[in-house]
């Protein structure tokens, strides 16, 4: 069934790949030039100077990718407009992540998410396992966010799925490894505009095709596809109420909240007020993309069903993920169109591999390699390591992507399945670190470990099931090809499943439900458990999350006190502030190797306070951050630690005298 691009479809479709590579060569080039050329922090960080709106269209398209794109129609036409009730778990997540974890993570001015575990847990191995965890989840969903345009350049193009993927896996680690975040983050801009364009185009002309919105909704009523009800609480139901809203709301507030590819932009805004907007404004992109990739199935539906032939039944198409391809094809019949639609697919597929790589990059270099060479190589070389990184990962993905061939379903359900099985585990140890005092570092590693093992065990037994089939009717009667199947929307003829098979039949939303609960559950029993033989250390109030006074900030302040357990927590806002002010006077030095210890009277001041005369500024801003003393200033002087630092006004506020207070 393969169609034939014209020129212009190959012209739109390589200005993409090639405007996405510019970008990154004109970051690379623009930070040669200036002082900041070598520096990690910048091909990390942005420089922690990233715009609000680019920061929060590049967490958006993160996660919001050709996954959504092709999925969402797919569900859409073959199982109704149940799904839709998908957003309002989305936009559950965004405020639960804005609410819950930007006032966690953001005041800590991290790069790696996972330095949260170490800070909290007093443990390098708890770190080590978030890190981990995450490194296994992110390579699987560039995985299938990779494969799945090529199944639909396939579709309408004949081109190879394989050349599809390297294309893919290739272009997104080119940009990437030459300009760092600040090249992710404007090639997200530049390709969410693009995804956007892609999904009116396709709706809007089906609609017409179709003779106006009124019309599609009657079809799809006639049909049984419009239905927003399904309250049923087995959680073996595909899709109901609770398993769209509540287990959606867990798996993206996973992503949104924790996963380093958003904790990562979010950190990398100016303000903490700026932080927190870069999350809310998602809910505004997720209803854009999601309304879009929805009308487009339920127009998909309403056009076929007028034709009286579903591509599905015809075997004119392999899968439902190419139904969207295949609409087009047929629908855009205009030079130039097609190609915007494979440009679309493409932009959700390089967004979320360079998001995922630039991801990964951070925590690899930030929680392996760092505390091993860090102090034993130049700036210079540190970059390089992190581009190698990018490098290695992006194979990685492009390995992974050839492997997702073999799942069925649809993309969507793949990449909820596995990635969302994944990201429950990581929820799951932030979650036991952020709300029990009483959790130690063997808790977060068995139940971190352990709901992975079970979360993935879970989701790949559901792929061992025989396929359910599809429980709404198709349109057949005009379809004459011989091979047409008029059973396809039979069900599987019903088998015996054993007690564990049983299990395996949870519905997919779930999966990261299992993760999360499973990964706090098992923490707790082995904190518990091993309470007696482990350290005791008082926990700082700025690793734990103060639920009622953030979800609950009405309730009288003796109901919130209670919910404190005798913790006595900060102003997320008056924190940063302080620590902001304790920066201004470091930043009146022109670098970290200007400032000379010349007098300590107390021995640990030094080790206290993290500094080295070669620390690099980046690490400078982890170190002031993750410790969460109190801070003074007053003229030129602050107290850090115990600390008195005061300027040396003898060599023009070159060097600081350090006593104990």
């Amino acid at each position: 069934m393969a169609k034939e691009f014209n020129t212009w479809d190959w012209v739109v479709f390589g200005a993409l790949l090639g405007i996405s590579a510019l970008i990154g060569v004109y970051y690379a080039v623009k930070s040669h030039y200036n002082k900041t050329a070598d520096s990690t922090g910048e091909f990390l960080m942005g420089g922690r100077k990233i715009p609000l709106l680019p920061a929060s269209v590049s967490i958006l398209v993160s996660f919001m990718s050709a996954i959504t794109i092709l999925g969402a129609p797919a569900e859409m036409y073959t199982a109704g407009t149940m799904y839709f009730l998908y957003l309002l778990g989305l936009i559950l997540a965004c405020v639960i992540s804005a609410t819950i974890f930007v006032p966690l993570f953001y005041p800590l001015k991290l790069t790696s998410s996972f330095q949260y575990l170490e800070g909290r847990f007093k443990s390098k191995a708890a770190k080590l396992t978030g890190a981990i965890i995450m490194v296994v989840q992110q390579i699987m969903y560039m995985g299938i966010a990779t494969f799945a345009p090529s199944t639909a350049l396939e579709a309408v193009t004949g081109f190879p799925t394989w050349a599809t993927i390297v294309t893919v896996g290739c272009v997104s680690t080119f940009y990437t490894f030459l300009g760092g975040m600040k090249a992710v983050i404007w090639t997200d801009v530049f390709q969410s505009t693009i995804m956007v364009a892609g999904l009116l185009a396709i709706t809007i002309q089906g609609i017409i095709k179709v003779g106006s919105f009124g019309e599609v909704w009657k079809i799809n009523e006639d049909w049984n596809r419009i239905d927003f009800w399904e309250a049923n609480p087995d959680p073996t139901i595909r899709h109901s109420i609770w398993s769209l809203v509540f287990g959606t709301a867990v798996t993206w507030t996973g992503a949104f909240g924790v996963t380093q590819a958003s904790v990562q932009r979010y950190c990398a805004v100016e303000t903490y007020k700026k932080a927190k907007i870069s999350v809310l404004l998602n809910i505004l992109g997720c209803i854009i993309l999601v309304v879009l990739a929805s009308l487009a199935g339920v127009v998909m539906f309403a056009y076929y069903a007028q034709s009286g032939c579903d591509p599905l039944s015809a075997k004119e198409v392999g899968n439902a993920n190419q139904l969207i391809p295949y609409f087009v094809m047929e629908v855009l019949g205009y030079p130039g169109l097609p190609g915007l639609f494979v440009s679309c697919l493409f932009s959700g597929a390089l967004s979320t591999m360079s998001s995922c790589l630039n991801a990964l990059a951070a925590v690899c270099w930030e929680d392996m390699l760092k505390p091993l060479i860090g102090e034993k190589v130049t700036e210079s070389t540190k970059t390089w390591i992190t581009r190698t990184l990018v490098a290695v990962f992006g194979g990685a993905g492009i390995g992974f992507a050839f492997m997702a061939q073999n799942l069925g379903g649809t993309v969507l359900q793949a990449s909820m399945s596995f990635t969302g099985a994944a990201s429950g585990p990581l929820l799951g140890i932030f979650l036991l670190g952020g709300l029990f005092p009483r959790a130690n570092a063997p808790g977060c590693v068995v139940g971190g470990v352990l709901g992975l093992v079970l979360a993935l065990w879970v989701s790949i037994g559901a792929y061992s099931l025989p396929g359910r089939g599809y429980a709404l009717d198709f349109p057949t009667e005009n379809c004459s090809l011989p091979e047409v199947d008029n059973n396809v929307t039979a069900s599987a003829t019903p088998v015996t499943l054993s007690a564990v098979q049983q299990f395996y039949t949870l519905s997919y939303l779930w999966f990261s439900s299992v993760g999360t609960l499973s990964t706090i559950i098992i923490g707790l029993l082995v904190s518990l458990i091993t309470s007696p033989f482990v350290a005791k250390h008082e926990v700082d109030p700025i690793y734990l999350i103060p639920v009622c006074d953030r979800l609950c900030c009405c309730f009288p302040e003796s109901w919130k006190r209670v919910f404190r357990c005798g913790y006595e927590f900060e102003n997320p806002e008056e924190y940063i502030k302080d620590s902001d002010n304790n920066g201004e006077i470091l930043e009146k030095k022109t670098s970290l190797s200007d400032l000379t210890v010349l007098e300590s009277k107390q021995s640990s001041s030094q080790s206290n306070l993290g500094i080295t005369s070669d620390m690099s500024q980046s690490d400078r801003g982890i170190t002031n951050g993750v410790t969460s003393l109190a801070y003074r200033q007053k003229k030129s002087e602050f107290i850090y630690d115990n600390t008195v630092f005061k300027e040396d006004e003898k060599n023009g506020s070159q060097t600081l005298f350090v006593s104990s207070v």
